[in-house]
């Protein structure tokens, strides 16, 4: 255990010196990497996030191709995926205006996917060749695909609606692949909101904004109207139509329960089953 803080730490500092930072407070770890804050001499309050597994390295590679359009701006990048980003300060989520939002209008949740909306459509927008070592959404789904085998009933059901997508996307895009109101910051009047922690897929857009619907807390996604609701606001804002967006969310709310394993998912998984279900009933 000691020499495995050691070496984590050798890490931090090896970078601390490569990149001329200096370290503010402790480092913390998180079950995909190792964040540290610091200042930089050329870019001011900065992360320096080391990632332990190939998908958070993906997302590093993703950061730094996004170029600060829509996402964290990144200013360095190792080959091991550890990259030098620019800190929000405060760093105040969208998360906290989704919230506040209170029956019977609803605006501020209604803002925050708004501004969900915008952050997306920004990262969907960015051209070029596609980072290295991405995964596609087939890839992303075979979670799903294996559970349904076993579980049946709903996730049968959303396996059989991934397939039917899956083979008629409508776009081909980088992803984010985990666009919530905790993964968007609010970086100054100058930058706005942007993302953090993508996770390295491309495929679809309709997927990043299925994910709105099921986040971002229980209390939010389960208020009665609050599904029917929040899917007019995306479809209005990007044109895809209300059924396809029920459809995606089937999809990933079958996937999202399907990586617990847990035949009766609790928690916030229960939630995000519930959402599925809606959407399923809607459907039909």
């Amino acid at each position: 255990m000691i020499d495995a803080m050691d070496n984590k730490r050798s890490q931090i500092d090896r970078y601390l010196a490569d990149w001329n930072l200096q370290l503010e407070g402790e480092p913390w770890t998180t079950p995909s990497s190792e964040l540290s804050r610091v200042q930089s001499f050329d870019h001011g309050a900065c992360i320096l996030k080391i990632p332990f597994d190939d998908e958070e390295r993906a997302g590093s590679r993703v950061l730094m191709w996004w170029e600060g359009d829509g996402a964290a701006p990144v200013y360095a990048i190792a080959p091991d995926g550890a990259i030098l980003m620019q800190r929000a300060d405060p760093g105040t989520p969208l998360l906290e205006a989704a919230k506040a939002a209170e029956p019977p209008d609803y605006a501020a949740d209604v803002d925050a996917t708004r501004q969900l909306i915008a952050v997306a459509q920004r990262l969907h927008a960015h051209g070029g060749a596609r980072p290295d070592g991405l995964r596609s959404l087939r890839s992303w789904f075979r979670g799903l695909f294996a559970w349904a085998e076993m579980a049946g009933g709903f996730y049968a059901r959303a396996a059989q609606v991934a397939e039917q997508l899956l083979a008629d996307q409508h776009g081909d895009v980088v992803l984010h692949g985990d666009l919530h109101h905790e993964n968007v910051l609010w970086f100054g009047p100058e930058r706005g909101w942007l993302a953090i922690d993508p996770k390295g897929i491309y495929g679809d857009p309709a997927f990043d904004f299925a994910t709105l619907l099921t986040n971002p807390d229980c209390d939010v996604i389960l208020r009665p109207g609050r599904l029917e609701r929040q899917a007019e606001v995306i479809s209005d804002s990007t044109g895809i139509s209300g059924d396809r967006l029920l459809r995606w969310t089937v999809a990933w709310a079958g996937l999202s329960v399907a990586w617990h394993q847990q035949p009766e998912p609790v928690g916030r998984a229960r939630g995000v089953l519930e959402v599925g279900q809606r959407a399923d009933n809607l459907l039909r």
